[in-house]
């Protein structure tokens, strides 16, 4: 008998047009292993990701996934359907407040003391909605539709309320919606108690720079932290999403990664072995507290 390659993976990728998720949409639209639905918020990200990646126009979703979803009545929702996995990949995005970025530029000419500028996040696009609330709206629609797995992209840091991070979208008297962090993890709890199988992943700061240029390195509960080299390739991340797909398809686990520059006459490992290999070890993250 001729040797059948089993179906692909339907998988949904949700904000598919950021900058993360715009690469996982590529590599598994590039891999015959996969059929993938990207889902945008807007028709201009649904244009612009189809120009990027070269994709037809039933690959492509425009919702809001970050509210809760009326799976009865959204048309949309049959583009979805029978699909085996969701990569979730929206988050906040703050963007910089002009006018303090303004002031910072003064103060430095004039070699006062200097504030770094502060950030806010779009009206509705704050932490609480887009990471919280919005999260879990796309946890439940997995459910709903029959999805099996999630992997979801989060962020480093989440064990330690005092992270700078959560201070981004607060004012100088520390008001405001920011804790984006702390909306983060109370997802990740949310994602644990779903009853759905989970992959979460935890980047350090993400860089635009060309993914397997570097080692990757895994662990948990913010332990890499303390490392010099905190960063890793959005590329790198992208590739984790995949292999996560199919090496961690067993099992429930939540994982750290940043990426480090190698020895000279070192052999970079593959995303797909570097998981493997964390997972032998049997490792995830903790959540009790």
């Amino acid at each position: 008998h001729a040797y059948a390659a089993p179906p692909p993976l339907k998988v949904i990728v949700t904000g598919a047009a950021g900058r993360t998720g715009q690469l996982v949409f590529k590599k598994l639209h590039e891999n015959q292993a996969f059929d993938v639905v990207g889902v945008v918020r807007t028709e201009k990200s649904a244009k612009k990701l189809m120009r990027k990646v070269n994709c037809g126009l039933g690959q492509v979703i425009v919702a809001d996934v970050t509210s809760e979803l009326n799976v009865e009545h959204d048309n949309y929702i049959r583009g979805l359907e029978e699909a085996d996995a969701m990569i979730i990949c929206t988050s906040a995005v703050p963007q910089i407040i002009k006018r303090s970025l303004f002031k910072t530029l003064i103060n430095k000419f004039f070699r006062r003391q200097v504030k770094p500028p502060l950030f806010r996040f779009r009206p509705g696009q704050h932490p609480e909605k887009v990471d919280y609330e919005g999260q879990k709206a796309q946890i439940n629609l997995a459910k709903n539709i029959g999805v099996k797995r999630i992997v979801l992209v989060s962020s480093m840091g989440g064990t330690d309320p005092t992270n700078f991070l959560n201070q981004i979208g607060k004012d100088e008297n520390g008001e405001g919606d920011g804790d984006i962090l702390i909306w983060k993890r109370r997802a990740e709890k949310y994602l644990l108690q779903s009853g759905l199988s989970y992959t979460i992943i935890h980047p350090g700061g993400l860089q635009d720079t060309p993914g397997g240029q570097k080692q990757l390195v895994l662990d948990v509960d913010d332990v890499l932290l303390k490392n010099k080299e905190r960063q890793i390739s959005r590329a790198d991340v992208a590739e984790l999403c995949v292999a996560s797909l199919t090496v961690s398809a067993q099992k429930n686990v939540a994982f750290d990664c940043i990426s480090v520059t190698p020895e000279s006459d070192e052999e970079i490992v593959s995303a797909e072995d570097a998981l493997v290999a964390f997972l032998t070890l049997g490792k995830t993250c903790d959540y009790s507290h």
